[in-house]
């Protein structure tokens, strides 16, 4: 009987993810008490809005007093690219019980590559990994969120680039997935995807558009790569059915022998 050593691999598993909340949500605390808002309100955004970057773009949005509907507009902007992360995962939290609201929700761009990347030893409950992730990765951001907050409240500097952190934090996280798979055409598609629609739109509206068309490349690639594995299915079939085929007059030869050989 295996030992359950879920939480501990889950912990460890995030280790990478609290070292880059802690900086992230300090600076987007930081960025929130420069605009006067105290850490309750850092609290209180992580808690329920937990959106590492639209975070950021919603400091912006409330310091100068935006409606709800360009908020929401924004909101969609910024965070579609989570439709394709929820697609991703279906199949893995359709049987996750009450946790799936909660996974639902702590979905970010961290926690998908850690759910979704590797293949989980024997002893680990996937359920659980999933759920004890989510959870600490969250409280990394939390944590992170409240003490920049507090660092804001308490030391006056030129928070000027922090914003820039999220960004440098994508970065990263596309090369380390650049690395561990030899399969880059989501990457390259994505890449030239988004710099053509860039041009072609303009940096106000460029995000949809792209996203719209990588989903449009990624399942003709996928509608390709179906057709392919049919085609070498039926090729499998055909070269079975002619192998047979030959050994059936080699069978009957060797059965006539043998009926020979007895009379």
């Amino acid at each position: 009987m295996h030992r359950d050593n879920t939480l501990k691999y889950s912990f460890l598993a995030s280790l990478p993810v609290l070292a880059g909340y802690l900086v992230l949500g300090i600076g987007f605390g930081v960025l929130l008490q420069d605009k006067g808002y105290s850490w309750w309100w850092a609290l209180l955004m992580s808690a329920t809005i937990y959106a590492g970057s639209m975070q950021y773009v919603a400091v912006d949005l409330i310091s100068a007093g935006a409606s709800v509907a360009a908020a929401a507009l924004m909101t969609v902007m910024v965070n579609i690219r989570h439709l394709f992360y929820g697609l991703t995962m279906v199949d893995k939290y359709s049987d996750t019980g009450w946790k799936k609201p909660y996974l639902i929700f702590a979905l970010t761009d961290e926690t998908f590559s850690l759910v979704c990347s590797p293949e989980l030893p024997e002893e680990i409950n996937r359920k659980k990994y999933y759920f004890f992730v989510s959870l600490f990765n969250q409280c990394y951001w939390v944590a992170g969120s409240i003490l920049g907050a507090a660092a804001g409240a308490a030391l006056r500097f030129n928070s000027a680039g922090i914003d820039f952190a999220m960004t440098a934090l994508f970065v990263v996280i596309f090369i380390e997935q650049w690395e561990k798979t030899s399969f880059h055409f989501p990457a390259v598609c994505g890449v030239v995807i988004s710099v053509v629609c860039r041009v072609v739109f303009g940096a106000s509206g460029f995000l949809i558009p792209s996203m719209l068309g990588i989903l449009a490349a990624m399942l003709l690639q996928k509608k390709q790569a179906e057709q392919k594995l049919h085609l070498q299915g039926k090729d499998r079939q055909a070269e079975e059915a002619l192998q047979n085929a030959q050994a059936r007059p080699e069978m009957c030869s060797k059965g006539e022998e043998i009926q020979g050989g007895m009379r």
